[in-house]
Parts: C-alpha cells; sequence; structure tokens
C-alpha cells in the first residue's frame, strides 16, 4: 500500500505563520523546525504580518541544519509599506520572499470590514484598536490615484531582481496584481506566486490563473481555504486540474491556535489530490520540486 507521506518528502511549506508573533500561534519555530525534521520535509517560509523573519531564520537553519527555514517580509504598515529600503535590508539579512501587502491592502482592509465576513479575522482586531487609539494603520496599495503602478512599487521590483526575490502578490485587488505581475516580469523578476488564488478576497477565475501563469506565475493553492469551508475541496481540485501541476505549489497557511499543524496540513493536502486521482509524481511537482525551483 502506498505510503502518502512520501508526498510531503523533501517538501517544502512556503506559508506557514509561526510564532514568536504579534498575533497567538500554534506553534514557534523551533518546534517547527523539529516537525519539519521529523516529517521528512525539507522546509518552511516563516510568514509574519509585522516584521522580517530573515534572522529567525537564520538561527532556526543553525539550530536544525536538516531544516531550511526561508526568511520573508511582507509589505505591510509595520514596515514602510512598499518600501524599497525595508526589501533591500531584508534581502540583504537573507530574506528570499517578499509578500506585498496583506492584512493593510487597500483591498483587503474593504472587503474584510465591509461585514461580509461573519467572524473577523484575528489581525482586524488589531487594525480596530490602533484606529481607536488614534494610531490608525494606513492602508497600502502599489497603484497610484491614475491605476498606475507607484514609483516605489517599480524600485521595490528593482531591488527584488537584482536579489532574485520571490514575489507573493498576497491580498491585493486583481488591478492590482496584474499591473505588479506584469511590470515585474518586466523588471527581471523571475520568481513568482499567485497567493492563495481560491481564497474569498483574492478569487482569481481559472482563466485569470491561466492569464497569470502566461505571465510567469505559479498558482498557490493552501490548505486553510477549503478546511476552513471558505472554498470547496472540489472547486480547489479542479482549478489544480485545470491549471496543470507544473504551475501550482501546494502550501498549508496554517499557524492559527486551534488548527492542526502545517506538516500535518500539507500531508492531508496531498492525500486529498492522491484520492482525487492526481499521481504521486504529479503531486510531488506541487509540494516538492516547484517550491524548490523558487528558492532556487
Amino acid at each position: 500500500m502506498f505510503d502518502t507521506r512520501e508526498l510531503i518528502c523533501g517538501a517544502y511549506d512556503l506559508h506557514v505563520h509561526s510564532a514568536p508573533d504579534v498575533l497567538a500561534r500554534k506553534m514557534n519555530d523551533i518546534e517547527m523546525a523539529q516537525r519539519i525534521k521529523d516529517s521528512g520535509m525539507a522546509g518552511y517560509a516563516i510568514k509574519s504580518h509585522y516584521f522580517c523573519t530573515s534572522e529567525r531564520a537564520e538561527l532556526i537553519r543553525t539550530m536544525f541544519p536538516e531544516c531550511d527555514a526561508v526568511g520573508t517580509m511582507t509589505l505591510n504598515s509595520s514596515v514602510g509599506g512598499i518600501n524599497p529600503s525595508a526589501v533591500e535590508m531584508a534581502a540583504r539579512s537573507g530574506a528570499k520572499l517578499i509578500w506585498f501587502p496583506t492584512c493593510d491592502s487597500a483591498h483587503e482592509r474593504s472587503y474584510v470590514l465591509s461585514g461580509q465576513y461573519k467572524k473577523l479575522p484575528y489581525w482586524a482586531t488589531i487594525v480596530q484598536e490602533m484606529a481607536a487609539d488614534g494610531n490608525a494603520a494606513p492602508t497600502v496599495s502599489v497603484l497610484d490615484e491614475h491605476g498606475e503602478l507607484t514609483e516605489q512599487a517599480h524600485t521595490v521590483l528593482r531591488v527584488m531582481a537584482k536579489y532574485n526575490l520571490i514575489l507573493a502578490t498576497s491580498h491585493m485587488s486583481h488591478e492590482e496584481t496584474f499591473a505588479l505581475v506584469k511590470a515585474a516580469g518586466e523588471a527581471g523578476v523571475g520568481k513568482i506566486i499567485v497567493t492563495h488564488a481560491d481564497f474569498p478576497t483574492t478569487f482569481y477565475t481559472v482563466e485569470e490563473q491561466k492569464k497569470l501563469v502566461d505571465m510567469g506565475a505559479y498558482i498557490e493553492h493552501c490548505y486553510t481555504t477549503w478546511a476552513t469551508g471558505k472554498i470547496d475541496l472540489d472547486t480547489t481540485i479542479d482549478q489544480i486540474r485545470r491549471i496543470g501541476v507544473d504551475h501550482v505549489i501546494l502550501a498549508t497557511d496554517l499557524g492559527q491556535k486551534t488548527a492542526i499543524y502545517p506538516d500535518e496540513g500539507m500531508l492531508a493536502f496531498a492525500t486529498k489530490l492522491y484520492e482525487a486521482g492526481f499521481s504521486a509524481e504529479d503531486i510531488r511537482k506541487t509540494t516538492v520540486c516547484n517550491p524548490k525551483a523558487l528558492l532556487r
């Protein structure tokens, strides 16, 4: 009988929320690194909405040589938004992946705080508390008032190209994403991830995903999106099948205290694809080969 653990042997999860963090997390980086080692995975990317994690990643790699911890930074207000200097310092300190705005994205903030969510995400409480204290975190966009990419965004892309960084589109609007991905390709940014493409605030049709793939992007699908009922699993599987595994990466977006561990989520996601008829070789493209190609 096939052991589905082979589907994640050597895998990377490029979307993990671990502690220490502003938000409560299920596990810290030390525990996560041990789980990566024990599960046979190769590594994980440390995502924070608020801080650069490259220093944490370096310490984890020193403590756990078997775990390739990947440093990242998210361009929210806490690092100055679309801030070329912050990206430069992140790159110089070893970060490999830059997330564009998440909780401070003008698009995301408008959607989440409009009342369309039955339960607000944890970060929204922080946004509301800061605003009540007269310290409102400004929203962030890559477009100016004329719908053109800002000069800061162009400069960030030049810095990213210089250091061969991975670009993740995060929670921007479709208009922003298409403008940014196009400009990224023109600037020489060769590694692009469309973040959880089936998430409610960022949902891309298959046709839109194909256009982004044609522009050089990988499409990310996360365990938490379907596992928390935000999308039907059959829809996720259909999108992966129609886009093709050569252009898809699996991730988890896990770290929430009430959820399972990221390595468990990665195995569960890969197993669901196997049960849906994907071959082990094809699944390993999404868990191992494609993430490794991005990290080269």
